[in-house]
């Protein structure tokens, strides 16, 4: 048992942190902006969960939950901002410091070089994780494709906000629908559009040196919600409004992405992975008020 002052210590650093660093226990309000109605899915607690308000460049861009446990993001939220889907290809990969450190900074940073990743590899994904995983690559949860600014499209490059894809999966059927929702969006959503992409796992796991590693998804699911959309866009496109969703099997093959409800999507995730029966990922489910009275 530690001495009591010890224990004082620890409390003040824990609660210091939480106040000043980009892992937070709680949102802060401009963190909250990147949220429907400022309000982050509910119905996914656990200890291992770890809430990132992911900044770059002295800015808060999205959010992410992150599992400190399996190495993974359970889902990132972000605003879409309209773009012509190009990539950025200049940028390092980040990392977390707040993650594992008690750190003077607030936002993601570069890998160090050498064996520095040692200091935080416990709670997050490093690079060598995913060196020797051929089957595998670094796919993204909030895309690039789906950002505008340079900065945001930076942002994007943080381990914190990838999970393991199938390479075939990642650059053809996921990588597709970001396209179909982005020009969805670009089209049709006069203003903003809120979106959260997440994942289920069920046990499959990235190993190195025989450790367990990184958690492989077994779904990745995403959903969108705009409020303020054309309602005099095609029929089968505005049906899709105020917010629709989908889901595909992150293989090789039977990998077709299916379009839902949202309603639908959390029924199925319900059944799938570990949310509970209060899991909901917008408030409402996006029905706004005036709407749901018609």
């Amino acid at each position: 048992m530690a001495p009591l002052w010890a224990q004082a210590f620890l409390l003040v650093t824990m609660a210091m942190t939480d106040v000043q660093g980009t892992v937070e226990k709680e949102l802060s309000p401009e963190c909250r902006e990147f949220l429907y109605m400022g309000t982050p899915p509910v119905g996914l607690e656990d200890h291992s969960l770890q809430k990132i308000c992911q900044r770059y460049n002295n800015k808060p861009r999205y959010v992410t939950l992150y599992d400190t446990a399996n190495h993974v993001p359970i889902y990132s939220a972000y605003t879409f901002k309209r773009s012509d889907g190009e990539k950025r290809v200049d940028v390092p990969w980040m990392y977390e410091p707040q993650l594992s450190t008690v750190s003077d900074t607030r936002e993601m940073q570069p890998f160090p070089r050498g064996y520095m990743h040692r200091n935080f590899e416990d709670a997050q994904a490093i690079l060598d994780d995913y060196t020797n995983a051929v089957l595998y690559e670094r796919g993204h949860l909030n895309p690039d494709e789906h950002q505008a600014d340079p900065d945001d499209k930076a942002s994007t490059y943080t381990l914190t906000n990838v999970v393991p894809q199938v390479r075939e999966f990642s650059a053809g059927t996921w990588k597709e629908q970001e396209h179909v929702i982005r020009k969805r969006l670009n089209n049709y959503c006069h203003g903003t559009a809120y979106v959260v992409t997440g994942i289920t796992t069920s046990g499959n796991m990235i190993r190195r040196h025989n450790i367990d590693r990184v958690a492989v998804p077994t779904y990745l699911w995403s959903a969108y919600c705009c409020t303020d959309y054309d309602h005099n866009a095609p029929y089968d496109e505005r049906y899709k409004f105020p917010a629709f969703a989908h889901y595909a099997l992150n293989e090789k093959e039977n990998n077709q992405v299916l379009e839902l409800s949202i309603k639908k999507l959390e029924e199925f995730l319900q059944r799938s992975t570990f949310v509970d029966k209060n899991f909901q990922i917008f408030v409402d489910d996006c029905v706004p008020p005036a709407f749901a009275l018609h």
